[in-house]
């Protein structure tokens, strides 16, 4: 079994690499850096050191192993982020949680946004990534719903309800994600703390 882990896939069950695993991680290395649409079969055979014919034998064609690299990428997002929300036992420190993990994750690891945001521009036109992606912001929400408004006794908030609000803050965390990896020299910027107001 293989996992996303910061930006390398590693083996779960054994410290040797297999030759499947070199090529995730190959995938991984080069989408990460170059986009999807900019890397072919035979990019992610060199960086993986195979021959091409065996990431037809793992995964049949492109679309197959991409599919793989986006459910660790699913997995990665899912495991961290409830992981940052069970840290804390208010929601409104489960919120600040939230928002500190999305500003760590801009700073240190925006390799992972950018996978996302690729995969996720590939699901508008791709029914295969469009399942995938659906899910993981359905769950992504659900888990903001779950950790920070299930306690906070806020039923509804000017007529919205609690799902709304998740969806909310999910989209405005990712959208503020795209604005900071479009523009180099943007600094972090205060949209994410100003989503704390929700919850004075």
């Amino acid at each position: 079994m293989t996992e996303l882990r910061g930006d390398a896939i590693v083996s779960t069950e054994t410290n040797e690499q297999t030759q499947s695993e070199r090529i995730l991680l190959a995938a991984n290395t080069c989408i990460s850096t170059r986009g999807y649409a900019n890397v072919s079969m035979r990019d992610i055979a060199d960086e993986a050191g195979v021959a091409l014919s065996q990431l037809n034998y793992y995964f049949k064609n492109k679309e197959g192993l991409f599919k793989e690299v986006v459910r660790m990428m699913i997995s990665k997002y899912l495991k961290e982020i409830e992981a940052s929300l069970k840290q804390e036992n208010s929601p409104r420190k489960r919120a600040k949680g939230l928002i500190h993990y999305f500003k760590n994750m801009l700073q240190h690891n925006p390799e992972l946004f950018r996978l996302l945001y690729d995969f996720t521009g590939l699901a508008i036109w791709s029914p295969v990534f469009s399942s995938l992606l659906s899910e993981l912001f359905k769950e992504l929400s659900d888990m903001i719903e779950k950790y920070i408004f299930k306690d906070l006794q806020l039923k509804e908030l000017k007529g919205y309800s609690t799902k709304t609000l998740s969806r909310l803050i999910l989209g405005s965390m990712f959208g503020t994600g795209i604005q900071v990896l479009l523009d180099q020299d943007e600094e972090l910027p205060e949209a994410l703390n100003a989503m704390q107001i929700l919850f004075e």
